[in-house]
This record gives C-alpha cells, structure tokens and sequence, in this order.
C-alpha cells in the first residue's frame, strides 16, 4: 500500500503534516517522489485564511500545492525530474490542488519533464506558464505597464521584455508599492505608482489581487486599451463607469494557463529568453511546514517559499 507524508489544511489557519495512504496507480499513471514544492501566496494564502471565494473542489480537510518538483519512480520513465501541477490521489481528502506531499500518483501525462539544472526552481513552471498565459490568451499586444512585483509579476515582465526586445519595443513599467520589492528588475523600470504620471498605457495587466485597483489603472488607460486581471481576487471588483466608458477600456480575465504555455515558457527558460533565478528567496525542510507558510504569508521580504521533501524519500 503507498503511502506519504502530506501537508494538510486541517481547517483555516490550521495545518498539519501527517501520513495518508493514497490511491492506487493504474496502467496510465506514474509514482512521483517528491523533492520540492512551492507556497503560492495567492490561492493558499486564500486557503489557508478561509477566504478562498466558492471554487471547484473547495471544503477542509486538504492537500494544497500546484508548483512541485520530484523524480518518477519505476516504470518507464524512471529517474525523471519532472514537474507536477498537483494531484487527486488522498482518497476522501480533498486535493486543491494536491501537490504539496512527499509522493504523489499522476497520470503520466501530468508528469511534465523539466531539465535537471532546475533543481527547485522547477516549482516555478506553473508561475511561469501563468505569466506566459496572461500575455499569449490576448491579442499579442504586450502588456506595458505590470502592477506588482511578486514572483508573477516579475516573471510576466521578464517574458514581456524579452518578446519586447524581439519586436524592438520598449520594456515594460512595473509598479510597485513594497519599497524593497522594487529591487530586482530585470531590464525593466520600476516605479511607487505615485511617481508615474503617464495616462495612455495601452495595456495593463495587473498581479497585485487588489480587488480596488481598477479606477486606478483606468485613470492610466489609453482610448480603447486593455487591462488584463491576472492575479486572484478574492472581494468583488468594481469600478467607476464613466472613466472607463470615456476611455471604451476592456477588461481580459487571464485564468488558468493550459499545457501550451507550460510548453512555451519551457522554451523561453531552454533558450535563455526567460530567467527564473533570483526568485526564490527562502527554504525550509517540509517537516517545517507550518513555520514554512506563516513565513511565505507574513514576511515581507519572502517572494517564494520553496519546502524540501528528500528528507521523506
């Protein structure tokens, strides 16, 4: 009988690390042994909280994670470093999105193979993919200002000025209110929203969840421009009409990256268009779980938390 050593939101503001016994393999399904997995600090935050709004698979106990790293073991495909965008496979509970836990069973097809010099930053894909999604599920225009500063929205400007680059256009603007947070740029700018004076950003994609950020970012709109919601927000959104109906602003949902753009920032990272190094800045053993996510959701200085599971192995 397999079995792993999972993180488990018990109820809000309550976890644990714990033994479960997990479902069988079948003839289509691969064993993974975990090396790393990430803390999201917006859907598990919202998780963690109690404040994730009403979304598929919701209710306690259950096992949080989308950005895990391990080896498949047996088969095939043994020895493979892949990444494992979360699982189903704890029985009665719940797995949203199931990847935070020491060994997982996944279809084979979920088992995604990254290169090995990624080590832990692999839990970065799904990062990654979301922020080549926010772009590419467009028109193909480049987003030329980006709202915050966190692992997301550093890596939607990495992408966006290197495909910028490519086009000769300018880089992207980034705000950013969280002073030291605004280190770290990447041949971008960036800039506390009160010093940034312009008004006619043709597209704007936003990463800060700030559910009362659209009458600012409308205010720095061009006529006919485009604000892309990329983060995740857990309030309702609201804006003033008439800004807005001046300007005949759109607004784009960005919502979960497909396979496609996990494929293509893949490429990004193989050719050295995207980088992910810089980004995780703290580690802790997954024995530490329950100080690994009070430090990845209170400390400000933490941009990624990255728990290590080979001591499970």
């Amino acid at each position: 009988m397999l079995s792993a050593h999972a993180i488990v939101l018990e109820q809000p503001e309550r976890l644990s690390l714990r033994a479960i016994e997990l479902t069988q393999p079948g003839p289509d399904d691969v064993v993974v042994d975990i090396e790393w997995t990430g803390v999201s600090t917006g859907t598990e935050r919202l998780l963690y909280s109690g404040q994730m709004p009403v979304f598929p698979g919701m209710g306690y106990p259950l096992v949080p994670g989308y950005e895990t790293v391990g080896r498949i073991a047996g088969g095939a495909r043994s020895g493979e470093r892949v990444f494992v965008p979360g699982a189903q496979c704890f029985g009665e509970i719940r797995g949203l999105f199931g990847g935070s836990a020491s060994r997982l069973v996944v279809p084979s097809a979920r088992a995604v193979a990254i290169d090995e010099h990624l080590g832990d930053r692999g839990a970065l894909m799904a990062l990654a993919a979301t922020a080549y999604h926010a772009i590419a599920s467009g028109s193909g225009a480049l987003p030329q200002l980006i709202v915050g500063h966190g692992v997301l929205g550093r890596l939607i400007a990495r992408i966006a000025t290197a495909l910028a680059a490519e086009r000769g256009a300018a880089a992207p603007v980034v705000w950013e209110t969280n002073a030291a947070r605004r280190a770290g740029a990447e041949g971008y700018q960036v800039v506390h929203p009160m010093d940034d004076d312009r008004r006619d950003y043709a597209v704007i994609c936003d990463v800060s969840g700030d559910s009362e950020i659209l009458d600012t970012v409308i205010a720095c709109l061009a006529p006919g421009g485009e604000i892309v919601l990329a983060g995740f927000y857990s309030k309702p959104l609201g804006f003033a009409f008439p800004p807005a109906f001046m300007r005949e602003a759109r607004i784009r949902i960005a919502a979960e990256w497909k396979p496609a753009d996990l494929t293509a920032a893949a490429v990004l990272i193989a050719d050295g268009r995207l980088s992910l190094d810089g980004l995780i800045t703290h580690r802790m053993e997954a024995g530490q779980a329950e100080s690994a996510y009070r430090t990845a959701f209170e400390d400000p200085d933490c941009l990624k938390m990255i728990m290590d599971w080979r001591a499970f192995s």
